[in-house]
Order: structure tokens, then sequence, then C-alpha cells
């Protein structure tokens, strides 16, 4: 019993040392946000999907607007 004990130890030990590595990895990258940030700056077709996307929520939001 006692080896299998240090089997699952050893083996949580480098899981941990694993996610450590991650972990520091990850803070020295940049947020996704700031990867894609920009990605779509003059494009005339992200530009008419956005507009279009704006007008359909506008049309199914709800209509309190209409007592003003």
């Amino acid at each position: 019993m006692s080896n299998k004990l240090e089997e699952r130890v050893s083996a949580l030990e480098k899981e941990l040392s694993e996610l450590r590595r991650n972990l520091e990895n990850s803070k020295s990258q940049k947020p996704w946000w700031e990867k894609v940030s920009g990605t779509f700056e003059g494009d005339e077709s992200y530009r008419e999907a956005m507009k279009l996307g704006g007008e359909y929520r506008r049309s199914v939001g709800s209509n309190s607007n209409e007592a003003d």
C-alpha cells in the first residue's frame, strides 16, 4: 500500500509542477482580448455585420422607448 501511495503522490507532484509552469507562462502572455483587439479595424464586412446586429437587437428589444 505504501508503494501505491508514493506513486500517487509522485503523480500529483508532477501534475502540480506542470500547473505551476503553465500558470507562469500564462502570466507573461497578453490577455486574449488584447490579442484580437483591432483585428477588424477598417473591415467593411465587420462594420456591416455590427450594424445589422445592432438593428436586430433593437428590433427584438423591449418596447419601453415607445412611451417616450
